[in-house]
């Protein structure tokens, strides 16, 4: 039986919207959770809204949480910058200034895109701690700036691969070297690229976990999400705090998404065609 045109869209509209509230089910739970104080919360209770509105678990999730916040503000925003810089470098060498090797580098450093993390722990805590690193943001910010160099640089060479090469020889010809040549050719129509290493980069290393709890054994030196993890307790967990301390770590990502987003899709597909 053939259905109309309009028919189908009905239904596809029902189907989307059915698959979005199914999404949304747990954000749900996790603000209804949060807003209620610690006598409402119970596993039968769950899917209740709150009688009365409460800040209880806000006010106790921040209060444990405050310093391990602060430790992913001191991590994330360095090893970003670090690694969207030191990529921004790679791109523009590997797709401006071709020299003997490069064809062979560049594939090995995308090759550390592909190394799993739990591979690489046992030489990296052993390198660390040679470094007096161990233990310490400064180490997990290495560790991040380093782990992100593949993926950073395989997207601004995309992207620089646009750029006209006679722009960079005619800077070349004026008398830039190198980096004269990036900074005053490259750098400045790099915004697109950055925006998207930025987001890419600041939520892979917020939401990171197993590097956070194995390179820093301190309490006070892990970031939000390993102190997330100990918020729960041993015997009595204060759900609401839980899931109040789960809304304040995905807020810096989202707010980075709400802020930069609408570059994202712009900056990631520059590069990608050609003409």
């Amino acid at each position: 039986m053939n259905t109309s045109p309009r028919a189908n869209k009905i239904t596809l509209y029902i189907v989307m919207v059915v698959f979005a509230l199914f999404f949304l089910l747990p954000l749900y739970v996790l603000f209804a959770t949060a807003l209620k104080s610690f006598s409402e919360v119970s596993a039968s209770r769950m899917w209740n809204l709150p009688t009365i509105i409460s800040g209880e678990g806000f006010a106790k999730a921040l209060e444990k949480l405050l310093p391990n916040l602060l430790n992913s503000f001191y991590l994330v925003i360095p090893a970003t910058a670090f690694s969207a810089i030191l990529g921004s470098l790679n791109g523009y060498i590997f797709s401006k200034w071709k020299f003997k090797g490069s064809d062979i580098i560049f594939p090995i450093i995308l090759f550390g895109m592909f190394i799993p993390y739990q591979s690489i722990l046992p030489p990296l805590v052993r390198f660390l701690m040679s470094i007096k690193l161990y233990n310490s943001i400064p180490g997990l910010i290495l560790t991040h700036t380093v782990y992100g160099l593949p993926i950073t640089t395989l997207i601004f060479r995309t992207y620089y691969t646009e750029v006209p090469t006679e722009v960079v020889e005619a800077a070349s010809i004026d008398g830039a070297g190198i980096l004269g040549t990036y900074w005053r050719v490259l750098f400045p129509i790099s915004l697109p690229g950055f925006v998207v290493v930025i987001i890419w980069q600041f939520t892979n290393i917020w939401n990171e976990f197993l590097f956070a709890i194995v390179i820093t054994s301190s309490p006070a030196k892990q970031p939000i999400t390993v102190a997330l993890v100990n918020l729960a307790g041993s015997q009595i967990v204060e759900w609401n705090a839980q899931m109040a301390g789960a809304l304040l770590a995905a807020l810096p990502p989202v707010l980075i998404y709400i802020l930069l987003g609408r570059y994202f899709l712009r900056g990631l597909l520059a590069g990608s065609v050609k003409g």
